[in-house]
């Protein structure tokens, strides 16, 4: 049975061959670490990912929800055209420091506004539509941030909610973990929503198991 160890070995061969090293991404990760920031950024092939799907629904407006150091808006603002714009909400001051350093590193300063506040309190005053969504933030307010993004988007958008799985606990129905709890509400409010097509996919890999779910706005 395939272990951590393979899961990364396997992570360092697609990267190495299809992503490739990117010197800039290698100092915003430096940055964060230096700055004391949990190491739970997206992984690269992960944020690769990202940013094909912003560049497959041809996205001039991203809205990202937990910034943490900019990894994640930077792999998804590099696929905007000169005039698009990404805003990412950020709870953490540290955080939304480090990331707009990061951003301004990556030359994105001018695309990319980091918003700092209670995601849940900013989003009232933000303003649609957007063409991809990518929610990162805490787990329990995953069914409110979904909610949101809806009111947010247009036909033809995608979704994004990160850190899905819970490495499997997602499954139990038991379970008493508020993230748990959180996920499997998303779950159930993407279920009945019928202006979505949606899917969730497992993932092993650097980052561990766990998965993301993915919504298509189709009405």
């Amino acid at each position: 049975m395939p272990n951590s160890e393979t899961w990364n070995a396997v992570d360092l061969f697609f990267n190495d061959r299809l992503i490739g090293h990117d010197a800039v991404l290698d100092k915003v990760q430096a940055s964060c670490a230096a700055a004391g920031l949990p190491s739970i950024s997206v992984a690269a092939n992960q944020g690769r990912l990202l940013n094909l799907l912003a560049s497959l629904v041809g996205a001039r407006r991203i809205l990202e929800i937990g910034t943490l150091g900019g990894y994640s808006a930077i792999w998804m603002a590099r696929a905007l055209p000169v005039d698009g714009r990404l805003l990412s909400l950020e709870i953490d001051p540290k955080h939304a420091e480090v990331a707009r350093a990061n951003l301004a590193l990556a030359g994105l300063a001018d695309r990319v506004e980091v918003r700092l506040g209670k995601a849940i309190d900013l989003l009232p005053a933000v303003s649609g539509p957007f063409d991809l969504v990518f929610i990162d933030a805490d787990k329990p307010s995953n069914p409110d941030y979904f909610t949101w993004a809806m009111r947010l988007v247009r036909p033809g958008s995608v979704i994004v909610v990160d850190n899905v799985v819970r490495g499997g606990t997602v499954a139990d129905a038991s379970s008493t973990d508020p993230t748990v709890l959180g996920v499997r509400r998303l779950v159930d409010l993407v279920a009945a929503e019928r202006r979505v097509a949606a899917t969730a996919i497992q993932t092993v890999g650097s980052k561990g198991y766990d998965g993301l779910l993915i919504a298509r706005v189709i009405g």
